[in-house]
Order: structure tokens, then sequence, then C-alpha cells
């Protein structure tokens, strides 16, 4: 199968031989048909399976054929993300693919001025990346208008709930159009994205490419039980011992982000951060130094971890486990991706062992444990059952309380006992 007979038009077929496109994915199979037919979609696939393309290419194409001339600040489709990584790398990807089409996209997002996207808008946009709160301070401030929408994408829905998104989602709906296509795309599908899919997909074609929370089959996943206090020795010390060259690592929070990226410089590596207390110029900067190879380490918080596309990213360090097991498949998702291998190190202390085991239920699967030589912990991560679960202690039986010596009698004086 190739993209000539999905029905692609010449331009976007000779722009995927340019970009070394050769084969359709399986998400790509199934999604483009359906999208250029004008068919609503809820689709899930892993990352790397190449999702994007398969709404990006049957958007741009219906966008040339159809619709009229674009208004002043209209907006022809509108793709909503959680995060301005992935509003970032969703335009890098439409511009690819559109750059022998007479289309304009863009995106908006906060942590920067309003006033350049204001200006920006004014022409009007065929396809507007968005994140949920900045899309609505523009179209709060009459910046945007929604009356030419033809197609809304969600990517990365829920991830959106996730975030806390859900009350800007629903006002961001209650302006749109009703006649719309709608396409629902992401790596996993909770409870409640079926029930906001319910509520805007009309007769959905459902997709669903891998089993649901799995990880890449070609990322080889391990852990290495230490203590906590010895998690950055720890890694410091994989880094020389192993010579590991390019390395995403994720750290639960902003303050662990910042001292790991302090310690690593202070000891001579090349390493930079992202997290949402940076400006966005500097966590593009951070990216771009990143994917340059400017930048041996990148340290994120999971602000990154589903906005992140940097090729042939060969490791992905879990200083800390995530708090939400989920949030595992997406940062190990940024290696392995398009067929490549790739490899996921946890460093995993006592405390996060109900992360640990929440993430193997998920997944279904053990992951194979690694001890380092000289960094043996003192507090033991507990064991876990097949299917993930912690495996608690026996308790130990209590001792009888000892009798009384024969002939003797206890009487009570207060609190104090006096043996007659």
């Amino acid at each position: 199968m190739t993209f000539a007979t999905l029905g692609l038009i010449d331009p976007l077929q000779r722009t995927l031989v340019t970009l070394g496109y050769h084969a359709p994915t399986p998400i790509q199979l199934q999604a483009i048909p359906a999208v250029l037919k004008g068919r609503d979609l809820m689709a899930a696939a892993q990352t790397g399976t190449g999702k994007t393309a398969g709404f990006a290419l049957p958007l741009l194409q219906r966008l040339t054929q159809e619709g009229p001339k674009l208004q002043s600040n209209a907006v022809r489709a509108l793709v909503l993300v959680p995060t301005r990584e992935l509003a970032e790398q969703l335009l890098h990807s439409f511009n690819a693919y559109a750059q022998d089409l007479p289309l304009r996209s863009y995106a908006v997002y906060g942590g920067v001025a309003i006033n350049p996207q204001m200006m920006a808008l004014r022409k009007g946009t065929d396809v507007l990346i968005a994140t949920p709160g900045r899309l609505l301070d523009l179209y709060r401030q009459n910046a945007l208008k929604f009356d030419q929408l033809q197609t809304l994408v969600l990517d990365e829905a829920d991830r959106m709930l996730d975030l806390g998104f859900a009350d800007e989602l629903d006002q961001v709906f209650a302006a749109l159009p009703r006649q719309r296509q709608t396409l629902l795309f992401s790596a996993t599908f909770s409870s409640a994205i079926r029930v906001l899919a319910s509520e805007l997909l009309r007769d959905p074609l459902l997709i669903d490419i891998s089993p649901p929370n799995t990880a890449a089959k070609l990322v080889r996943q391990w852990i290495i039980p230490v203590d906590k206090k010895r998690k950055t020795e720890l890694f410091m010390h994989l880094l020389r011992h192993h010579q590991w060259g390019q390395v995403l690592v994720f750290a639960k929070t902003r303050n662990s982000v910042d001292q790991l990226t302090d310690s690593l410089t202070a000891q001579g590596f090349k390493a930079d951060a992202i997290h949402g207390d940076r400006p966005q110029p500097s966590r593009l900067r951070a990216l771009t130094r990143f994917k340059a190879a400017e930048v041996q380490i990148l340290v994120a918080t999971d602000v990154a971890a589903r906005g992140l596309d940097i090729d042939a990213l060969p490791l992905v360090v879990n200083f800390d486990l995530p708090i939400v097991a989920e949030d595992y498949i997406h940062r190990i998702g940024r290696t392995g991706r398009a067929g490549a291998s790739g490899d996921a190190v946890s460093l995993v202390s006592a405390d996060e062992a109900r992360q640990l085991a929440a993430i193997e239920t998920l997944t279904q699967a053990l992951l194979k444990r690694e001890v380092e030589p000289g960094f043996e912990p003192e507090h033991k991560v507990p064991v876990t059952a097949p299917g993930g679960q912690l495996i608690k202690k026996p308790k130990k039986p209590k001792k009888p309380k000892s009798a009384p010596a024969k002939g003797k009698s206890r009487i009570h004086l207060g609190n104090w006992f006096e043996e007659k």
C-alpha cells in the first residue's frame, strides 16, 4: 500500500517523497481515507506511529480542495493540544507537509506576548494549533472567528483533561459551530475521554492500533533500585560508566529538574532544562540545543512527555517515577519511535513502590530489576506480583501476654503494678 492508493493529491505525495515517507503506517492506512471522507474519528495509537500525519495530511488536502476564501480573523481547522511544546511540534509538521500548498498554519499558546499573535491572526488562518487557555483569551478579544470552521482536532485529549482543561474545553466547544468534522487522536483513552467523545462525535469511526496503555515493544525497559539520597550520584555514575550519549531525563517536580540540571552542569556535563516555570523562549531554546546535540542531557517534567519529537533518541531515564502511571507510557514513548529501538531506565527508591506497582499493573508486565554494584540500596524496593501489585510482608504474630509467675499476684497501684 502506498500514499497514492490512499487518495492523496500529487503535491502531498511529492512532499512525502522529499520527507522520506515511503509507506503509510497502520494508523495512517485507516485514518487518512476516513478523514478524507469527512468522517468523525476516534483513534488510539502509540506515540511514534505516525499519528500526526494520519490527521494532518487528509486535513490539508480537504482544506486545499474545499471551502471559501478566508475571511479576516477566521479559522478553518482548529487543532487543540495540551502543551506549548506539542503546539510547536505540530506547527513544524503542518508546515512541512503543506510546503507546496497555498495554506497558512499558525500556533498560539500562553507564556508569550498575546499582541503579536493577534496581529498574525488578522488575515485569517487555515490551520490554527492552540492550547485551550490562550485560544479562549484570543476569542474573547475578538481576534478569532469560528464561522468558517470545518474541522476540530483534539490531539492528546486525555492529557488535556489530566492537566485540568475540562472547563476551558467546554467553553471552546460552546463557541464552535455544531456542524463540523471532529477528530480525537491520542495514545490512550480514559473513561472520561470516552464520555467526551460520545458528546462531541457523530457516528465516529473507532481506530485502535495497539492495546491501550502498552509501552512500545522496541523499547527495552528496566529499573535500578537505589536509595533516594543517592539518585543523583547514581545517575552521574551511569553517565560516565556506560558512556551514555544523548539522554532525556524526567524528574517529578520543577525544583528537582533545576537541582539535577545544576548538579550536572557543576560536574561538567552539558545539560539544560524544560519545565512550566521557564519562559517559552527558554524552553524552545533548550529543546533546539538538545536536538542539535549542543546539549547532552535534557531534564524535564511531564510537561514535555507528550510534546517532544526527537529523531533517534536512544535513551530515556526516569529519575523519578511519574505520579500518574499513564505518564510512564508517554515518557518512554520519546524513544523507540518510527521503528527504531530504544532504552528506558528508571531509578526507583523504596518510597516509589506504589508508583512502580501501578505502572506494572497498567502495562501488565514486571520491569526487570538490575542492581548497580556499589549502589545497593539500604531501603529495599518492595517486591511486586505478576499483576504489578505490592506483595505485603506477612504480619508477625503477636506475642502472648506473659502471665504472672505462679504463686504471685499483681496489685494495681495507679500506673504501677507491684508483685506480691
